[in-house]
């Protein structure tokens, strides 16, 4: 596997490539955790950007950020088809020809767009957990280019951009992530009444970084980094949050708010592992499938965790400090309640004896590193075959109706 910074400059090489090359087309990327993106091509330069977590989100974002006359929150959202498809250039091409929007406004989006999305690429890049594969595809383009910044110029940004967040020590934190308070009695002592009161407004656990970056006025970077030592104390917490609501469907539609929690009625899914990684990982997995997620980095609480959670299955890493895998399903099968609950053993090696020792110890099932989405949700779907597992929402916009 290649090393992190092996695989951000074989994307760039890529990005490159095709711009040399005048490519017309789309240029598309995946990652192991099933995140996909695509990138439009036409005669060598990016014109438009599709993909990541919160299609929607950055669509607010960017008409927040660049005033138009577009009602976002009278956009009539309809079963999306998939946050793939470029249904949001579509949009803003129709508000544009009824004159809701100006060039140099939708050139401007299109920049940001895209500038979003490839550092999107490159974070999840530097995970050597996640392997960053590509294809491009010459039958699909856009017609219409809004954009006419080079492909140079966006690597130049993006790796400008990526080393400011690298070198704020921001790189395990997903700028999608929604910071909310968790020890706010510490956090008080910690910070002035000012402080936290500016905080307490802000930091609820519905907005993401980027949604706080617009609503303050500052850059994400800045954010985060002051955000930064308080996450690592574990006064704050970032976790995933869902995209928008795309419920609204009529013409007289209702402002489109932030999407409510995962059901409690739906799954929760349990990860104990003491690398953070691994963890955050399989929670945009697992969450962005429409489940809940613990994570338990501490293996001397796992036990109390699950007591107090009781999830519906647990992935548990076979090596651990002070104890071990073996040693905490041994723990979870002599407790009555978790007598039947699926236990299924990561580990990076696949050895016979491995296997035997985890199945004495009462485990359900083995799975092997390094973590990829569809390994983690068919061994879900196996373990818990009543519930089929919830796959990424699929929407569409009825472009004519948009406004």
């Amino acid at each position: 596997m290649y090393s992190a910074h092996e695989q951000i400059h074989y994307i760039f090489e890529e990005l490159d490539e095709c711009a040399q090359n005048k490519f017309t087309g789309v240029l598309e990327f995946h990652a192991d955790s099933g995140q996909q993106w695509r990138f439009y091509y036409r005669l060598g330069r990016i014109t438009w950007a599709t993909g990541g977590m919160h299609p929607y989100r950055r669509l607010r974002r960017q008409l927040t950020t660049h005033p138009s006359q577009i009602p976002f929150a009278k956009i009539p959202i309809k079963n999306l088809p998939s946050p793939l498809s470029h249904w949001d250039f579509q949009l803003l091409v129709n508000c544009f020809k009824k004159g809701l929007i100006e060039p140099k406004q939708l050139e401007s989006i299109a920049d940001s767009v895209i500038q979003e999305l490839l550092f999107d690429v490159i974070q999840i890049a530097n995970r050597n957990q996640e392997k960053i594969n590509y294809i491009r595809n010459p039958q699909i383009s856009l017609d219409l280019p809004i954009t006419f910044t080079s492909t140079k110029a966006f690597i130049r940004r993006t790796d400008s951009e990526w080393q400011a967040w690298y070198s704020a020590g921001l790189e395990s934190f997903c700028p999608d992530s929604a910071p909310i308070i968790r020890q706010p009695n510490e956090l008080q002592r910690v910070v002035s009444s000012g402080v936290y009161q500016n905080l307490a407004k802000f930091i609820n656990g519905q907005n993401s970084l980027r949604d706080l970056s617009v609503q303050m006025k500052q850059e994400v970077v800045k954010i985060t980094a002051s955000l930064r030592s308080h996450i690592l104390k574990g006064l704050i917490e970032l976790t995933p949050i869902p995209d928008l609501s795309p419920a609204a469907t009529s013409s007289e539609t209702t402002p489109v708010n932030v999407a409510p929690p995962v059901p409690s009625s739906s799954r929760l899914i349990a990860c104990i592992d003491d690398s953070p990684q691994i963890c955050h990982l399989m929670e945009r997995i697992i969450v962005s499938n429409g489940m809940r997620f613990i994570k338990i980095s501490d293996p001397i609480q796992a036990l109390p965790t699950l007591i107090q959670n009781k999830p519906d299955l647990i992935f548990l890493d076979l090596i651990m400090p002070v104890i071990n895998g073996y040693e905490i399903c041994s723990q979870i099968r002599r407790i009555s309640s978790f007598a039947n609950i699926p236990v299924i053993i990561l580990t990076s090696s696949d050895g016979l004896f491995d296997r035997v020792r985890a199945k004495a110890v009462g485990s359900t099932d083995f799975m092997t590193k390094p973590i990829i989405g569809d390994k983690v949700l068919a061994m879900i779907d196996k373990h818990l075959p009543n519930q089929s597992v919830k796959t990424q929402v699929q929407t569409t916009v009825s472009v004519k109706a948009a406004v």
